[in-house]
């Protein structure tokens, strides 16, 4: 959809710390990433209301290094200097690291070819380095990160990802999982995932279950016998939300990003992509 005469839209390039926010979407009585941000606009812009569109709703206590929203906005606002403005009220949790109008055709969710996430697990004997304990999650066993990279590899490609999935009345749990990478650096393994969408804590479970292999407690083929069943297995945990930051969104050329969009609303039934 293109912004309504007399307007202009905005692309929000940000960055958060999730730990004390409810989550990206805006909720009464919470604290939400979505009604930070709306609320410093409102108020740098003088404007009296603004709705944000985001490529993916993070959960409570998710980060983000490269979450892209877009917004509308009266075409006679200025623009110069909007984003120093707005990190000049936003509390330090969240920066906006750009800020510029769209691309003819551009919707920050239906434009987007894909959303890619790292969740950060650490089994070293001592737990997470203080100064990365907030975006860690703390294993209390060592992990077999060969085993887990063999698992990873089984759940590539296009599925109904239902097993990894909070079901929603209506909306599809058919994914195409493009990458599931994990590998490790000296006390820190790193799971990196991209798809071109994700239900509601699919990211969080897909890795959950990939722990249940890394502790030996399963083996690799079992989540593929998980996938195909299609129903939550209670040996997957889905992991805390701390660990998970979403690090990129995808987007195709200027050119193709109406295109890209019109393809997205037709395939996808309204729900919001979420890690």
């Amino acid at each position: 959809m293109r912004p309504a005469e007399g307007l202009i839209r905005l692309r929000l390039d940000l960055a958060y710390d999730g730990t004390a926010f409810a989550g990206w979407a805006r909720q009464p009585g919470q604290r939400t990433v979505q009604g930070d941000v709306e609320d410093a606009l409102m108020r740098v812009a003088r404007l009296p209301a603004v709705r944000l569109t985001v490529a993916g709703r993070t959960d409570s206590g998710v980060h983000a290094a490269g979450q892209v929203a877009h917004v509308d906005i009266p075409d006679d606002t200025p623009v110069g200097g909007l984003a120093r403005r707005l990190n000049g009220v936003l509390d330090r949790a969240v920066r906006v690291k750009g800020l510029a109008p769209a691309p003819d055709g551009f919707d920050a969710r239906f434009s987007a070819l894909s959303r890619r996430y790292v969740y950060r697990i650490t089994d070293a004997p001592y737990g997470a380095d203080p100064l990365r304990r907030f975006d860690t999650l703390a294993s209390p066993r060592p992990l077999d990160v060969p085993a887990m990279a063999e698992a990873a590899l089984l759940l590539l490609g296009e599925h109904d990802f239902a097993a990894f999935c909070r079901r929603r009345e209506g909306a599809t749990t058919v994914r195409t999982l493009l990458r599931l990478d994990v590998s490790r650096s000296p006390g820190l393994i790193l799971a990196d995932v991209e798809a071109d969408a994700f239900c509601h804590s699919m990211v969080r479970a897909l890795v959950g279950a990939l722990v249940a292999v890394g502790e030996g407690r399963r083996r690799p083929e079992w989540v593929a016998g998980v996938l195909g069943r299609g129903m939550r297995d209670p040996a997957v945990t889905v992991l805390p939300a701390h660990g998970l930051t979403l690090v990129e969104v995808r987007y195709p050329p200027d050119t193709a990003l109406a295109a890209r969009a019109q393809v997205t609303r037709a395939v996808r039934v309204p729900t919001t992509p979420s890690g």
